[in-house]
C-alpha cells in the first residue's frame, strides 16, 4: 500500500537531501547560475549573498547537508516560475531573497568569509559593488 502524505509527520531529516535532489540541483545550478546572475544582478540587493552561496556550494570544504540546501536555494533562484515572478518591478525577487535569507540564516558558519571575500570582489570587479 502507498504511503500518503500526513501532514502531522515531521519530514524525515535523513531524506530530506537525498543525492538525486542535489545532483538535480546541481546540473540546474551548473548550467544556470551565471546567466541568470548576470541578467539580474544590477538589480538585486542581495547580489553578494547569491554569490557567497555559489562560492559555498563550489568548496570542497562546505559539508554535503549544507551544501544541498544551498543547492537547492541557488536552484530556486534560477528557476523561471517562482511564487512571486521576477519580472514584477520591485517585488519579483522578494521571494529569492527570502529564501537566500533563509539559507544564510540557516548556514551561517558554513558560509566563510572567503566566500563573503570572493564575492565582493567580482561584484567589485564588475562595478557592483
Amino acid at each position: 500500500m502507498a504511503k500518503t502524505f500526513d501532514p502531522k509527520i515531521p519530514i524525515d531529516p535523513s531524506r530530506a537531501l537525498t543525492p538525486l535532489a542535489i545532483k538535480v540541483n546541481e546540473e540546474k545550478v551548473a548550467v544556470g547560475f551565471w546567466p541568470k546572475f548576470r541578467r539580474t544582478a544590477s538589480r538585486i540587493p542581495f547580489a553578494a549573498d547569491v554569490l557567497s552561496l555559489y562560492y559555498a556550494a563550489r568548496d570542497p570544504k562546505t559539508p554535503t547537508a549544507s551544501k544541498g540546501m544551498i543547492l537547492a536555494a541557488l536552484a530556486y533562484f534560477i528557476l523561471p516560475v517562482d511564487a512571486i515572478p521576477d519580472v514584477l518591478a520591485g517585488v519579483g525577487f522578494t521571494d529569492d531573497a527570502a529564501v537566500i535569507g533563509a539559507v544564510i540564516g540557516l548556514l551561517g558558519r558554513t558560509l566563510k568569509p572567503r566566500h563573503k571575500a570572493a564575492a565582493k570582489d567580482l561584484l567589485h570587479k564588475f562595478g557592483g559593488d
